[in-house]
């Protein structure tokens, strides 16, 4: 079990946090707000966090709805990490936002992906396509800005050698890549099961900054993710990309949205260390790191090509920034990398946004997702955000 400490952020006493937990006598997500161990239902001031951060006075909204605490952290963290349904337990800390996604954001990652399709997603192949791509382009191209003069001048290089990718084209290019990671609703919080299909043998986590926007482009915040991805699936082909990234609980978001403000800005996350650690129940163990000090293009190129005048999002964006990380630890065989098997525990974890933690199981055992946008509409319809909750015994 983990304590509050290990999953708040280091400077929890300054942060805005928000969030979405599940009232077992409401039957639905309420909107919170967490203060110094104690958890406010803030339904008053939202009816969802996405409404919630349309405010332009979110931050004083939040303080005047903290006035009785509903919850304890404490027993929340323990429910959440115990999957025990018969209790209220934390939720992903979106709800209407779309979760989008950029990859291939880092050098190194994009090397990975290269890799990936170069074996057509066989990891048998992966340590001898690593050498070969290593050895022909070395740090050649680490330093380059995306899209500048010297980046096309590589990309004729490569083309000439035969060593062109797709990866490299979103990589080094003009454009970032974009995609929708998940549907509305349908990631999964701080406790709950991640999933991995049964058609995928090599699969890894990809701990991430995801930057929450509202529907002016505003960045408002930002929590930890965890992009779940099946490395031979997209390695086949980069088409399945959707057969890849969107399955059953294959995106993780949490524990909470930290809010911008005075104390915690854009600023301090273009350089935040996000850590990973797997621990699995045959007893190995992975760390990585993501230094957000290091991706190649700034958050607001990859907002920008996410939503604007070609792309309008009224409910707000969650937006996965990529990652460094990309294992070539071998946990089985030599030569074929790291892949998930079930019971892996993945933490994920910040100095300013507190830890997100998760357990692998088979995608088609985890509980099927049944709450989306109509079940929340009815459920805003039965408790306005204007009213309080009503134990279910007494309505």
């Amino acid at each position: 079990m983990m304590a509050m400490e290990d999953v708040l952020p280091v400077d929890a006493d300054r942060a805005v946090l928000i969030g979405r937990v599940w009232d077992v006598e409401t039957e639905g997500p309420r909107v919170v707000a967490v203060r110094e161990g104690d958890v406010f239902d803030i339904q008053s001031a939202a009816g969802t966090v996405s409404d919630l951060l349309e405010s332009p006075s979110a931050l004083a909204d939040i303080d005047e709805a903290m006035v009785e605490p509903r919850w304890r952290i404490s027993e929340l963290l323990e429910a959440s990490l115990a999957q025990d349904s018969t209790r209220p337990r934390l939720l992903a800390p979106v709800d209407l936002q779309v979760v989008k996604a950029c990859g291939v954001t880092f050098v190194e990652s994009m090397i990975e992906r290269v890799i990936e399709e170069r074996t057509a997603g066989d990891p048998d192949r992966a340590a001898e396509v690593r050498a070969l791509i290593g050895r022909t382009l070395g740090g050649s191209i680490s330093t380059l800005r995306p899209g500048s003069p010297e980046a096309a001048e590589t990309k004729r290089i490569l083309l000439e050698q035969g060593l062109w990718s797709q990866y490299l084209e979103v990589g080094i290019g003009p454009d970032p890549e974009v995609f929708t990671k998940a549907p509305v609703l349908s990631s999964v919080g701080l406790g709950a099961k991640i999933g991995i299909p049964s058609f995928s043998s090599w699969n890894n986590p990809e701990p991430e900054l995801v930057l929450i926007v509202n529907s002016t482009g505003t960045m408002v915040g930002a929590t930890l993710g965890n992009d779940v991805n099946l490395r031979d699936v997209e390695g086949r082909s980069a088409l399945l990309l959707g057969k890849a990234k969107d399955n059953n609980a294959s995106s993780a978001l949490g524990p909470f949205i930290r809010l911008f403000d005075e104390t915690f800005t854009l600023d301090t996350v273009r350089t935040e260390e996000i850590r990973l650690r797997v621990d699995g129940t045959d007893g190995f163990t992975m760390e990585g790191t993501n230094s957000l000090a290091r991706i190649s293009r700034p958050f607001e190129e990859l907002v920008s090509a996410t939503m604007g005048d070609h792309h309008q999002y009224p409910d707000g964006v969650a937006l996965y920034t990529g990652t460094l990380f990309a294992p070539t630890v071998d946990r089985d065989v030599a030569g074929q990398g790291f892949t998930h098997r079930a019971g892996d525990v993945v933490t994920i974890r910040s100095q300013h946004l507190g830890a997100l933690i998760n357990e692998v199981g088979a995608t088609e055992t985890l509980p099927e997702w049944s709450f989306g946008i109509r079940r929340l509409l009815s459920y805003l319809h039965t408790y306005p955000s204007t009213e309080a909750p009503v134990p279910a015994a007494t309505a």
